[in-house]
């Protein structure tokens, strides 16, 4: 049975490694995988971890492990797919607004590829005619998702050939010959409502009646995962049900099976993350308490770029006396955590944790203001394992080749 993290293995874990630091716990990890497995299990169904997420290669490892197949949107997420232990099969490669070379590239990796650009159709096509299976991505011009930043399938997206270039699409298909093996359709992230992926299923079917030999059909994904209490999550279990039902039906009349294949990302490691961090200081003026901490978002962007929501945890002081701070960053910019967050009262040296901080945390992280990037660590069957050491001086000038 699963078990949580607990607030005395997180501590273990600042008090090992020092901080910042992100832990990510395994057993999460599998508990939304077989989630998902059951959900879906009415219906032939393949999961792509959006690995773009996290690309740390134990995870990617743990994933394979759990029998994850793997999306990846550039060609050196590919061959960290393929040193991971994927085989090239087990990987779809879905880039955006790259030159032909990755995807030939990509092509003799044998990996699946899923193109999003008539330019690059008609390429590959002339290139390669029916030798080797495409997939085709759509934008369907529906606008889902938590934010703007992240919704894919707006009309002034650049992701996907727009569903109005269809009849586009047929005639490079025609005169190169093309094998279309699948079509794909991601209409943006943290999509509440299941109704949305039965709209972009309805979509696909009438796409799938102009290609007749398709293997597949890829809806992308867009989970939504609670990142505070009271929020909603997708309802998988209702969507699972809904698309086997809508496919049984369409499949009488296509006259032959179609895989649906997901890309979750978020959905999958999300919730598995912690980012833990000290308090440097705690800084009273005349408006505001402040809690500074020895991080910002060089570490964990996702709240200043996308004004997101994480749970904060004083895990020093659980029991002291409810205060309002405003949780702020150690960089020479506005890095803004949270405001007026009432908190457990925060004295300099607590040890403070963001939850659900697995996915777009340190993959986003840098080395602004020639700051260290943190270490990362897995829990796993109890045991804290550290997966990537923290940055070094040294690590900054790595790359630089000194002339004067």
């Amino acid at each position: 049975m699963y078990q949580p993290v607990t607030r005395e293995q997180l501590l273990a874990v600042a008090n090992e490694f020092g901080t910042p630091v992100y832990v990510y716990h395994a057993e999460k990890i599998a508990q939304q995988f077989h989630k998902l497995q059951e959900a879906f299990k009415g219906h032939p169904t393949k999961f792509f971890y959006a690995c773009k997420a996290l690309t740390n290669i134990n995870i990617l490892k743990y994933l394979k492990s759990l029998g994850a197949n793997l999306d990846c949107v550039s060609i050196n997420e590919v061959m960290l797919g393929i040193k991971a232990g994927f085989e090239p099969k087990q990987i779809l490669f879905t880039p955006n607004c790259v030159d032909f070379n990755e995807i030939l590239q990509a092509k003799e990796l044998g990996v699946n590829l899923n193109i999003d650009n008539i330019s690059i159709l008609e390429q590959f096509g002339n290139t390669f005619g029916n030798s080797y299976p495409v997939c085709i991505r759509i934008n369907p011009h529906i606008e889902a998702g938590g934010n703007y930043k992240i919704s894919t399938g707006h009309i002034d997206s650049k992701f996907g050939i727009s569903i109005h270039q269809l009849r586009h699409i047929e005639r490079v298909v025609k005169t190169t010959g093309l094998w279309v093996q699948g079509l794909h359709m991601h209409t943006g992230s943290e999509i509440k409502d299941v109704n949305v992926f039965m709209e972009t299923l309805e979509i696909m079917f009438e796409l799938a009646r102009h290609f007749k030999q398709l293997e597949f059909i890829d809806l992308g994904s867009g989970f939504k995962v609670p990142y505070k209490e009271g929020d909603p999550e997708t309802d998988v279990y209702t969507l699972g049900q809904k698309l086997t039902e809508a496919l049984k039906e369409f499949e009488q009349e296509y006259d032959h099976k179609l895989e649906v294949w997901f890309e979750p990302g978020k959905y999958l490691v999300s919730e598995c993350g912690s980012f833990l961090v000290s308090t440097n200081i705690i800084k009273q003026t005349t408006a505001t308490v402040f809690v500074g901490v020895n991080s910002g978002f060089n570490h964990l962007i996702r709240p200043m770029f996308y004004d997101s929501y994480h749970h904060i945890t004083n895990l020093s002081n659980p029991t002291g006396a409810e205060r309002i701070y405003t949780v702020v960053g150690n960089i020479c910019e506005t890095d803004t955590f949270a405001w007026d967050r009432v908190l457990n009262e925060v004295r300099e040296g607590d040890i403070i944790q963001f939850h659900n901080a697995g996915a777009y945390g340190f993959e986003m992280s840098s080395n602004f203001n020639s700051r260290l990037r943190p270490a990362e660590v897995m829990i796993k069957d109890g045991h804290a394992v550290l997966i990537r050491e923290r940055d070094e001086f040294k690590d900054l000038l790595r790359n630089q080749i000194e002339v004067l």
